[in-house]
């Protein structure tokens, strides 16, 4: 790597540093405990890890040992050379290393085998690396986390412990880094979700999410409002079967392509399968009667329960689970519209996601290698999302080979309030379920015509954009989508005739209240719904109830003082209305 690409910025090289750092620590842990087996260690989108095989435990104390070695090795400053061996000798030179061994073995016979030597540590590598251990700063790296895994991923295999790690150029940087993901620790939609009242995760259903009471009123508030703006951009809304055959899935291409991922049951002796996703129901849907070209674009949405297979390592809170709730929609239409379509769809996504202080980056997934329809259709599609995308002003990077298998998309990455991202809408251009279900409309011409379509999900699961907009917020979701919108704290007893009969108005006018008449002390009742993430507090003591006026607070703590019931009543609609964020 040339004096000028040593830059962090440069993704190459930050991948390099890291990949660095995996061999810098499995050193660190060789010298530390020579007993210990290598396995794999890769750079990741953070970081790096190493799992090893080792005949103990390692405990936080140990990670700080090997963190010592680590600085170590930097201030070594050990070159990292790159060595390639016959099969036969590289075989010999990890022999003392079943699980080298078996990568070895795995290898074409025409691959190159080849090795990364730095002091007396070698590795098994394709690399690449740095030229030397003191490009790593010693005092701007961590090791963050000691994790149980399996080698290949397989519970059947022997069990390792992979030891996580992050390392940044400056120290400042590595501080900042931690101090972000101790935000983000404070912000965990799991553990929010419990102390919220919002939705629990539980051994007997294993990425099968329960939503509470509260939980379901955030939900269905932001159904509700997905409904609002479908409704605003002209879509119709079906909703299509759990269960169908498995000749459909056949003819979607499912059955060959997603097998792996889908639940099947037999029922009067017939393969089902419980859908992982809501197309071919559509396709039927659409299929089921006649169109003329006057119809289209025909918008179709579906909210739609899907179920997919994940393994249990993968499962995480709200954010990979095997049953959720799939904003779907198709939109069916000709040829000509398509770049208008995907502009409007576009439109849609942009208004959404302003609402929650969203912004995003796109990514244009291409041809994967387990795909159906020919070379020149998949060029000619990819060309229309481009186009249609870089007309309106919006950028994108390229995903090669990870488009869906019927068709190219582009992914929107969300970034929330911490700056991390999460990909949720997707849009996906599709000709070939169009003819695999023989999809038709008849154009102006008076003739038959196999019309074009997208998949897409603006949301993408319900159950994951609660997660998400529940860590982006902090759980202080704004006033409109709040599960409780305003409670009533009264100072003493004498106030709570005049709390029920508040509540019972701001009820009528459908905002969402709760009373807490506790014969508790009013700073423990103001912490409390402070804690529970209220937007608004009303104070009640004797002065209020005299003088028929409500004392606000916000849940930041600023006071707005006394008001008459009605100007209270004025202000939360306004708030709710504009969807506004405090």
């Amino acid at each position: 790597m040339n004096e000028n690409q040593y830059s962090f910025e440069n993704p190459d090289y930050r991948h390099s540093y890291w990949h660095t750092c995996s061999h810098i620590m499995a050193q660190a842990v060789k010298r530390l405990w020579p007993e210990v087996q290598l396995t794999i260690g890769p750079a990741i989108a953070e970081g790096w890890y190493y799992d090893i095989f080792a005949p103990f435990a390692f405990t936080p104390e140990d990670l700080e040992k090997i963190e010592a070695e680590m600085r170590k090795i930097c201030k070594e400053k050990l070159k990292l050379e790159r060595f390639e061996l016959p099969r036969a000798e590289a075989l010999e030179l990890m022999k003392d290393n079943p699980f080298k061994v078996e990568l070895i073995n795995e290898l074409p016979e025409d691959e190159v085998i080849s090795f990364y030597r730095q002091g007396e540590f070698t590795d098994l590598c394709a690399g690449p690396h740095l030229d030397s251990t003191g490009r790593v700063k010693g005092n701007a790296l961590k090791l963050t986390a000691c994790n149980a895994s399996y080698w290949r991923g397989d519970s059947s295999r022997e069990s390792l412990q992979r030891i996580y790690g992050i390392a940044f150029p400056k120290k400042e940087e590595l501080d900042a880094y931690l101090t972000r993901i101790e935000e983000a620790k404070k912000r965990d939609h799991r553990r929010l979700g419990k102390e919220l009242g919002l939705y629990l995760l539980m051994d007997e259903g294993p990425g099968f999410p329960f939503f509470l009471p509260k939980g379901m009123v955030l939900r269905n508030t932001l159904i509700d409002y997905w409904r609002t703006v479908h409704k605003k951009y002209g879509y119709v809304e079906i909703s299509t079967p759990m269960i169908l055959n498995r000749s459909l899935w056949e003819r979607s291409g499912h059955w060959d392509h997603y097998k792996a991922n889908m639940y099947s049951t037999v029922i009067d002796e017939t393969d089902f399968a419980i859908k992982p996703m809501n197309c071919p129901g559509g396709m039927l849907v659409y299929a089921s009667e006649p169109h003329s070209y006057k119809e289209l674009p025909l918008r179709v949405g579906e909210l739609g329960l899907v179920h997919r297979h994940e393994l249990s390592g993968a499962l995480h809170g709200l954010f990979r689970v095997r049953c959720f709730t799939q904003d779907d929609a198709h939109v069916f239409m000709t040829r000509d519209q398509m770049r208008e379509v995907i502009q409007e769809t576009v439109r849609l996504f942009d208004e959404v996601y302003s609402v929650f202080g969203l912004s995003y980056e796109i990514e244009l997934s291409t041809m994967p290698e387990d795909h159906i329809g020919t070379v020149e259709e998949w060029e000619h599609n990819q060309d229309i999302l481009k186009d249609a995308i870089t007309a309106m002003g919006k950028s994108y990077v390229v995903n090669e080979g990870d488009g869906a298998f019927y068709g190219p998309k582009l992914d929107f990455h969300i970034a929330d309030s911490l700056g991390r991202t999460w990909q949720c809408g997707t849009i996906q251009l599709d000709s070939q379920l169009p003819e695999r279900f023989e999809l038709e409309y008849v154009g102006e011409d008076g003739a038959k015509h196999r019309p074009v379509m997208i998949h897409r999900v603006v949301l993408g699961s319900i159950e994951r954009f609660i997660g998400v907009i529940t860590e982006h917020f902090a759980g202080a979701f704004p006033t409109w989508l709040s599960p409780v919108q305003v409670k009533l704290l009264t100072v003493t007893d004498r106030a709570d005739d005049y709390a029920a009969s508040i509540a019972k108005q701001l009820d009528e006018a459908g905002f969402r209240v709760e009373i807490d008449g506790r014969n508790e002390k009013i700073g423990k009742k103001i912490r409390e719904a402070t804690l529970e993430k209220v937007p608004f507090m009303l104070v009640l003591g004797d002065r209020d109830v005299e003088n028929q006026t409500v004392s606000v607070r916000r849940r930041s703590g600023e006071d707005l003082g006394a008001m008459p019931v009605a100007d209270f009543a004025s202000l939360l609609r306004e708030e709710v209305a504009s969807k506004e964020i405090h």
